[in-house]
């Protein structure tokens, strides 16, 4: 299981390494999709891509199962509010990855086709209470995207870390990565945040929400293109830490 974990935490990077080319071709012009869909898309792409793409659904789906065994087992010794936060952390990890292996295999069980969804905006509308839950998932959302900023400013990323048998070019490495990349993915979230919360104050069912959504909303501001192209690098630099976490990660 830490095995398949370690190969989800790969596929996790590659996926944030191609969301931030995507980003950097919205910076110039280009309105591909830039969410994670798209970046799944690309890899199912060619034929090994898209046997590249099983392979990191079962691992992704690995990492479920890793964080919610972390969630349930670990943690023990530590004083009850910390470990809390900790099992909440794991539980809403679990959840990224899962709704990522949800997209994964549905993609590669397309053959790599587009595979259109409504808006989360609009599913939820037509809900009881539709309208509320829009809004609490947005400020979900960007509490979320928040506790990442946080994540890498104050370091807090190394405890998920062994880097005491890396080497030292190696463990400065990765501190910097994550310094950089978690803010970068909190921002990127940030404005998905945003745009749920817009959408149920102004109760827009169409208000497009998405991360790609995001990013064009971005683009579109003055020096658009400068943040856009700051995030990507971001972006990628987050992909590039974890293969780092991939490595390193305490089992």
């Amino acid at each position: 299981m830490h095995a398949l974990g370690r190969i989800g935490l790969v596929g996790y990077g590659a996926v944030h390494l191609l969301i931030a080319a995507l980003a950097a071709q919205v910076a110039f012009g280009d309105r591909e999709q830039a969410d994670k869909s798209g970046a799944l898309q690309a890899i199912a792409a060619t034929d090994p891509g898209l046997v590249l793409l099983w392979v990191v659904t079962v691992g992704l789906g690995g990492l479920v199962i890793w964080q919610l065994a972390e969630a349930i087992w670990g943690h023990r010794g530590l004083p009850t509010a910390k470990r809390v936060r900790r099992i909440a952390i794991n539980l809403a990890e679990a959840v990224i990855f899962g709704v990522l292996a949800k997209s994964a295999a549905a993609i590669a069980a397309a053959g790599g086709a587009d595979t259109p969804d409504r808006s989360v905006a609009a599913v939820l509308f037509e809900m009881p209470g539709g309208r509320c839950l829009v809004g609490l998932i947005g400020a979900g959302v960007l509490a979320g995207a928040g506790y990442a900023i946080y994540h890498g400013l104050s370091r807090e990323f190394r405890r998920d870390l062994d880097l005491g048998r890396a080497e030292p070019r190696a463990a400065r490495l990765a501190v910097g990565l994550g310094q950089v990349g978690w803010p970068a993915l909190g921002l990127a979230y940030g404005t998905t945040g945003v745009l749920l919360v817009l959408a149920a104050l102004r109760y827009d069912p169409n208000q497009p929400v998405g991360l790609d959504a995001g990013l064009k909303t971005l683009g579109a501001q003055p020096y658009g293109q400068v943040l856009l192209l700051g995030l990507a690098l971001g972006l990628a630099l987050f992909g590039v830490y974890c293969l780092f976490d991939a490595r390193y990660r305490k089992s």
